[in-house]
């Protein structure tokens, strides 16, 4: 098992950026897939960005397409999300989460999930 604890949320007008981290403990953090998943009030959790645990593969939501990016730096036992162009929809709580199977895209496939950072994106 391996916890996580996020940091870097905060309050930005749209067209700005923040970036996200995540600060894993616990088990081999190389080998896990690195995921962000996102949550407005009122909605489902949804899936933001995911990358292999190797780093040699990332998926993106269309939503964040071009404007996010995750990374994964297997010597800081961290990963990122460097969230540029933000809009008011970006306004949710993010949580960082880790996975040990094949697959890589929804919320099933981690099993270790962090507390969460409020992002608010003002217009």
């Amino acid at each position: 098992q391996v916890q996580l604890v996020e940091y870097g949320g905060g309050l930005v007008q749209a067209g700005g950026s923040l970036r996200l981290s995540c600060a894993a403990s616990g088990r081999a953090f190389s080998t896990y897939n690195m995921g962000w998943f996102r949550q407005a009030p009122g909605k489902e959790r949804e899936f933001v960005a995911a990358i292999r645990w190797n780093g040699f593969s990332r998926n993106y939501a269309d939503s964040v397409k071009g404007r996010f990016t995750i990374s994964k730096d297997n010597v800081k036992n961290t990963v990122y999300l460097q969230m540029n162009s933000l809009k008011p929809e970006d306004t949710a709580v993010y949580y960082c989460a880790a996975g040990l199977r094949n697959s890589y895209a929804s919320a099933t496939d981690f099993g270790s999930w962090g507390q969460g950072t409020q992002v608010t994106v003002f217009s």
